[in-house]
Order: C-alpha cells, then sequence, then structure tokens
C-alpha cells in the first residue's frame, strides 16, 4: 500500500542538480529513410500485431517495421 505524501511550505532537504538527459526535441522529431513495399503476410501474423499495437496504443505497421529494423541490428551487429 502506498504511502501518504504530506507536503508543506518549510524548507526542502539537499537537493542534486543533475545533468539533462532528455532528448531535445529536434532529436525525438527526425524522419526515419523508409521504402514502401508491397508485402503479402498470414491473415494471423497481421491479426497478431494488430491485437498486440491495439494493446499498446500503436500501428501494427511501426511494430512490424521495428520488428525487422531489430532483426537487421542483431544480424549486422549495429
Amino acid at each position: 500500500m502506498n504511502a501518504k505524501r504530506k507536503y508543506s511550505d518549510g524548507p526542502i532537504d539537499e537537493v542534486e542538480l543533475i545533468d539533462d538527459f532528455l532528448p531535445s526535441p529536434e532529436q525525438l522529431a527526425f524522419k526515419e529513410d523508409t521504402v514502401k513495399v508491397t508485402i503479402t503476410l498470414s491473415k494471423a501474423s497481421v491479426e497478431f500485431f494488430k491485437a498486440k499495437a491495439g494493446e499498446h496504443n500503436t500501428a501494427y505497421q511501426k511494430m512490424i517495421r521495428r520488428l525487422l529494423d531489430s532483426y537487421v541490428d542483431r544480424h549486422t551487429g549495429t
């Protein structure tokens, strides 16, 4: 069970500043080089990816692309 936190206007204990570790908006907004292809997949595969994409609120095509990219990375050492 989570303990309730009490906040007050009192002094704050010692604070430690950390370097900014988040990527900049420019780094997040990049576009990948893509190539449009036509591919025939099994109905079961497409249904699987559509279901998983729905669970994670993303596009199933993006999930398939990332799976293929991961495969390539693993087998090319990048």
